[in-house]
């Protein structure tokens, strides 16, 4: 029988959150990183300027690194550990951060941006899977949740440092950008502090004297044959996936693979990226121009914020599986009813509508994705089941950004919020039949639920 408490010591509960917290901030600099542009992006195509496709090209640099970084992720993670990957992505922030502020001409500074996008992409594999593996499974989603609840966070406080920074001078742009030095070398030191992944060590490192070390820090109340007996079942546990599944692109995972898969793909065709980057054009279509910046940086970001947290504290109560269907009638009603009112020229509830988006995407997808994604696949293959979720996702907000201002150029804006509404009903009707619920399973009895062994 494996030791998993239900009523940790309070030390082993503090440290479980601090580690979790630490490695969670990479979300905090990811936010930080993606919105940071937006208060310097005009400056830098009137300084250098820049064409229309150049400044684009300048402006997604860094979504082409993250998707680079998404897709290889998961071989740093397995290869050099979870801890010193998450290092690693520390200084590729710190990195991308000095260079951006530093940089003399257009080229540098989308150098700078795609290896801070590298960052980004990395981050979404090896922080939510640290997360996971040293979480007890009561708690495992209120943790690995803590990753989606700093890219709010980070989002918003880049909005607030844009809004500070943004009347210091000409040179304010440099700033903007440079100032997430500060957190992104403060994450790296603390990164040092974290213990490595007791699953990576007894699976990956086969160093069971390491792995036994850091099982006893994560539960200082089992005694000594529940520690052992917890690391018997995750090496036996691995021994079997390894034995039925040695290669990833098997029969064995095709079931945790098509989730990934899917949740990411979902995900992106809510729309949520589109509304995000283009809240803007969206509220001017209502006649709401005036307001859009307003709407988009305090009064999305804090919807986002709040239904977040709201998401994280239901995810161990309620269940990965609920939150889906809650988010998926969400985004029906809302995607459905700005539809409506683009059709009909309602547009006063616009705004009401794409709040109730977001509150939507927040507590449904947003707080799920990166948990459910790091908890269905084994332990040798969790890095590339989590780099195959974070590629897809990156993927597809890669093309729906670069799509989106066509989609409404083309069509009426109704049948563009329609579309988005028929996807999020296909969502529902792949929550119905294929997602599993994975709340409090300890992760190798995940796999067993999944048919992987």
């Amino acid at each position: 029988m494996v030791f998993y408490p239900t009523a940790m010591n309070p030390s082993a509960t503090s440290r479980l959150f601090f580690w979790s917290l630490v490695s969670a901030l990479a979300g905090f600099l990811f936010g930080f990183d993606t919105v940071v542009i937006s208060g310097a992006e005009k400056t830098i195509q009137s300084l250098w300027s820049l064409s229309d496709g150049l400044h684009g090209f300048a402006m997604a640099s860094a979504l082409y690194g993250t998707v680079i970084g998404s897709l290889c992720g998961g071989w740093p993670t397995d290869r050099w550990g979870r801890k010193r990957t998450l290092i690693w992505v520390g200084a590729l922030y710190f990195a991308s951060a000095v260079w951006s502020g530093l940089a003399p001409d257009v080229w540098s500074l989308i150098v700078a941006r795609f290896i801070g996008g590298l960052g980004v992409g990395v981050s979404t594999v090896a922080a939510p899977l640290y997360i996971a593996e040293i979480s007890p499974p009561e708690r495992r989603g209120r943790l690995a949740g803590m990753f989606q609840f700093n890219i709010v966070l980070g989002i918003l406080v880049a909005f607030l440092s844009n809004y500070l920074l943004g009347g210091i001078g000409a040179n304010a742009w440099r700033w903007m950008l440079g100032v997430e030095a500060v957190p992104a070398l403060l994450y790296t030191l603390m990164c040092f502090t974290l213990p490595e992944s007791p699953r990576w060590l007894l699976t990956r490192k086969n160093d069971r004297t390491q792995g036994l070390a850091v099982l006893r820090l994560i539960q200082p109340e089992a005694d000594e044959p529940a520690i052992q007996a917890q690391a018997d079942h995750i090496t036996s546990a691995a021994k079997a996936t390894d034995t039925v599944a040695h290669a990833f692109w098997s029969r064995r995972l095709r079931v945790p693979i098509l989730l990934a898969f899917l949740i990411a793909f979902f995900n992106q065709l809510s729309g949520i990226n589109a509304v995000l980057y283009f809240a803007p054009r969206i509220f001017e279509l209502t006649g709401l121009g005036a307001e859009a910046a307003l709407l988009q940086s305090v009064g999305i970001g804090v919807a986002n914020l709040v239904f977040t947290f709201a998401g994280l504290w239901l995810i161990d109560r309620l269940g990965r599986r609920a939150l889906l269907y809650i988010g998926s009638f969400g985004y029906i009603a809302s995607l459905g009813l700005c539809a409506w009112a683009f059709f009909t020229e309602h547009y006063a509830i616009v705004p009401v509508c794409i709040f109730a988006f977001i509150a939507a995407h927040a507590i449904g997808q947003g707080a799920v994705i990166w948990v459910f994604i790091a908890e269905i696949f084994p332990d040798q293959h969790r890095a590339g089941g989590q780099s195959l979720g974070s590629f897809t996702h990156w993927i597809f907000a890669a093309l729906l950004t670069t799509f989106f201002p066509k989609m409404v150029s083309a069509f009426p804006p109704g049948w563009v919020f329609l579309f988005f509404c028929g996807m999020m009903v296909l969502q529902l009707v792949w929550v119905k039949l294929m997602v599993p619920e994975t709340k409090g399973v300890p992760l190798e009895d995940i796999e067993k639920q999944l048919g992987i062994v």
